[in-house]
């Protein structure tokens, strides 16, 4: 296992030991109901690493559309809040953040921990209600994943941020298949898109990975969430494995590549979050293959 994966993997496995220990209650919510594949990464090593430090499952999880107070305060009354970690504290993806600002000002009898996060705001006004949201909670840590969000979450929250490596990681190291293309170019296509056109080698398959067939969960259930997930996690790690390389503007198809091994080019999103996170954590990765157009991450 690579030096890069190994310190990231204790990193996670310190944080979550931070604030949970064996048979502690917790909830997660704000389980990723649709199919990009980075967020079930996410998820599933989150519930890896919550079992490894408690030995339980979950006593509560929700999407963020259909929360219910009575039934997470009947089924998790002395538990530990935990939101899902992710891409999505800001104001690109607002229907999440909207969920995140609900929970945080409604729960103040609860201590709740943001697992690791990236910040992105648009918007200053959007950025200072949430400042404000955060500071009024008594017992928020926010855990973030690069040092221009800890920045800002230090702002809000002083010691109660701190820099923490993507849960996905808690995967460890994946099986590799066959690979069927030189070149394939996974490539965002959706709100957080950059016009890379001029970036990508010629004869080079591209594809992003929000089109799927997985069915519906059949219930809402743990068992059954993480049934989604698990698929959804498989969906990706096929599509990358049939690059020899690949070139990607996706952070969690950086990160599934380091798992696959597969060596790849890193090119950012449209505010930096792919550079943000290698600057604090995989920059030294042999996996990295060098490019030398300005706007690349690596």
């Amino acid at each position: 296992m690579s030096d890069v994966v190994t310190a990231q993997q204790g990193a996670l496995g310190s944080l979550y030991r931070s604030f949970l220990g064996p048979g502690d209650r917790y909830a997660l919510l704000d389980f990723p109901d649709h199919p990009n594949v980075g967020d079930s990464a996410i998820w599933l090593g989150e519930t890896r690493m919550l079992r490894q430090v408690t030995g339980r499952d979950p006593c509560f999880t929700s999407t963020w559309h259909d929360f219910d107070e009575r039934r997470f305060r009947d089924e998790c009354s002395d538990g530990l809040v935990l939101l899902h970690g992710g891409g999505n504290l800001g104001d690109i993806w607002p229907h999440h953040q909207r969920f995140r600002e609900h929970v945080i000002a409604m729960l103040h009898d609860y201590r709740i921990v943001q697992l690791p996060q990236s910040i992105h705001f648009d918007a200053a006004d959007a950025a200072g209600r949430f400042g404000d949201v955060a500071a009024r909670h008594p017992d928020l840590t926010l855990c973030v994943r690069d040092r221009i969000s800890l920045t800002a979450a230090r702002d809000w929250l002083g010691d109660r941020a701190i820099l923490a490596p993507d849960s996905a990681f808690a995967l460890g190291l994946q099986p590799r298949r066959a690979a069927t293309v030189d070149v394939l170019a996974l490539m965002r296509s959706d709100a957080e898109r950059r016009d890379h056109a001029t970036n990508i080698p010629p004869a080079t398959m591209v594809v992003d990975w929000l089109d799927e067939d997985t069915p519906p969960a059949a219930g809402a259930d743990i068992a059954a969430r993480e049934r989604q997930a698990t698929d959804r996690l498989k969906r990706g790690l096929d599509l990358l494995s049939t690059g020899r390389t690949i070139v990607t503007d996706r952070l969690h198809a950086h990160i599934l590549a380091l798992l696959l091994g597969i060596p790849h080019a890193v090119l950012d999103n449209r505010y930096g979050k792919i550079g943000a996170y290698m600057d604090a954590w995989t920059r030294g990765s042999p996996l990295l293959l060098p490019r030398g157009d300005g706007e690349l991450a690596a």
